[in-house]
C-alpha cells in the first residue's frame, strides 16, 4: 500500500499566518517566528493542540478556541519545562535510594547475587514465545536482562566501575549499581523472588510488591518522557496500583488521577517522604502547580486534579499560598480595556490613576 504525500513545507512566516488564520492570537508576529525556530512548530502543537475546537463528531477542528494565545502557549511550554524538572530532581533520589536499598539487601546475602538465579523468580526463568506482528520471538526475561545488564556494565565509564575491571576484580553488587539506570532497577526488581522483593518492599514502608513494581515501572516511563524533554502536564499512563497502601489511599485518588501526572505526584511524594521527611519538593510543585497558564481546554482535571482549583494542599497538609495571578494576553487586553474605559469616563488624573491601581493590587494581594 502507498504512503500518502506529506504536507508541504512552510516557512516559518507562513506557519505563524497559518495559526493566525486558524483563530490564535499572535501578540509579536517576529517573537512568534523565532520561537518556531527555536523550538517548533511540530513540538509546540502538542501543547496547542487541546486548545482546537471540537467538529460535531467529536474530532479536533484545525480551528482553536476564542482567547487561545500564542503568549500563553509558551507559557504552558515553559511550565511543562519546570514540571519536568521537578519530576527529574525526585526521580534521581529516589532511583539512587532504591538501588541503594537493593544493592543492600541482596549484597549482604551474596555480593554477586545480581549474577546468580537463586535470587530470582522461576518464572522469570523459563523461556516463552511472544509473537508480534505475525512473528514468533523466544524470549527469557532473566537471559535479555543479564546480557542488557553485561553491556551496560562494559560500557560504563564510572570510576569505581573501570577501577574493578582494569584489576581484574569482580564488581560487587554495591558497586555495581552505580552503572544501573531505572530501567535496569524496575526490571531487575520485578523478577526477584518474594522474598527479597518483600525485604525491599519493608525498608520502604510499602505493602504489597506488586504496587512498587507497578510504580517503578511507571514512574521510568515519566522520566524517560521527562529525559527526552516530552510533554508530561497532561500524559497519560497505565493505571497506578495503590491497594493496602494506607498512606497513598488516604488522598483518595480516583480512577483519573491514577493514570495522571497528579497520581504520580503523590506516588513520588510518598517515596520522597521516606528519603528525606523534610523535603520541600511537594511544595515546590505545588507552588508551579497553581500558576499553570490558563487556556481553552487546558483544565487541572487534565492532569488528574479533582477540580480546578489548582494543588490541593490542604489534603498534604501543605500552607496556603498567596495566589500568583497569571494572566493571560487576552485576559491582560480585557482588563487594560476596563481600566481605559473607567480613566476615560472618569476623567482620572494619572494621580488619582496611581492610586486606583494601587487599591486593586492591594486587593489581589489578600487573596489566599
Amino acid at each position: 500500500m502507498s504512503k500518502l504525500p506529506p504536507k508541504p513545507f512552510k516557512s516559518y512566516s507562513e506557519l505563524v499566518e497559518l495559526l493566525k488564520s486558524r483563530g490564535m492570537i499572535v501578540e509579536d508576529s517576529a517573537r512568534a517566528e523565532r520561537k518556531l525556530a527555536q523550538i517548533g512548530y511540530y513540538r509546540l502543537s502538542g501543547f496547542w493542540y487541546p486548545c482546537r475546537k471540537f467538529t460535531a463528531n467529536k474530532t479536533r477542528a484545525d480551528e482553536f478556541e476564542i482567547n487561545t494565545s500564542f503568549n500563553a502557549i509558551l507559557e504552558l511550554y515553559l511550565f511543562d519545562k519546570k514540571l519536568r524538572q521537578l519530576m527529574l530532581d525526585a526521580i534521581e533520589r529516589i532511583e539512587i535510594h532504591i538501588r541503594s536499598v537493593i544493592a543492600h539487601e541482596l549484597g549482604e546475602l551474596n555480593p554477586l547475587a545480581y549474577k546468580q538465579e537463586k535470587f530470582i523468580n522461576p518464572k522469570n526463568l523459563k523461556t516463552f514465545e511472544q509473537k508480534r506482528d505475525g512473528a514468533t520471538k523466544t524470549r527469557n526475561d532473566w537471559k535479555e536482562w543479564s546480557d542488557a545488564h553485561e553491556r551496560t556494565v562494559e560500557r560504563s565509564q564510572e570510576e569505581c566501575i573501570t577501577w574493578h575491571k582494569s584489576n581484574h576484580k569482580e564488581i560487587p553488587f554495591w558497586v555495581v549499581v552505580e552503572a544501573w539506570d531505572f530501567g535496569t532497577l524496575s526490571k531487575y526488581f520485578k523478577m526477584l523472588n518474594g522474598t527479597h522483593q518483600n525485604k525491599i518492599c519493608k525498608r520502604l514502608n510499602i505493602s504489597n510488591p506488586k504496587n512498587l513494581e507497578n510504580w517503578l515501572r511507571e514512574i521510568n516511563t515519566l522520566r524517560n518522557r521527562c529525559a527526552h524533554h516530552a510533554r508530561i502536564w497532561n500524559r497519560s499512563h497505565n493505571p497506578l496500583k495503590i491497594t493496602g497502601e494506607q498512606d497513598v489511599n488516604l488522598v483518595n485518588l480516583g480512577e483519573s488521577a491514577r493514570t495522571r501526572i497528579y497520581g504520580l505526584i503523590v506516588i513520588i511524594w510518598f517515596l520522597i517522604k521516606k528519603i528525606g521527611p523534610s523535603s520541600d519538593w511537594l511544595n515546590n510543585v505545588a507552588d508551579l502547580i497553581d500558576e499553570k497558564p490558563n487556556l481553552p481546554g487546558c483544565s487541572y482535571s487534565a492532569m488528574g486534579f479533582p477540580d480546578e482549583y489548582g494543588f490541593p494542599r490542604k489534603l498534604f497538609g501543605l500552607p496556603n499560598k498567596n495566589i500568583v495571578i497569571n494572566l493571560g494576553f487576552s485576559e491582560k487586553r480585557h482588563i487594560y480595556s476596563l481600566v481605559t474605559q473607567y480613566i476615560n469616563r472618569n476623567n482620572l488624573t494619572k494621580k488619582r490613576l496611581f492610586s486606583v491601581l494601587a487599591l486593586i493590587l492591594s486587593k489581589f494581594s489578600k487573596l489566599s
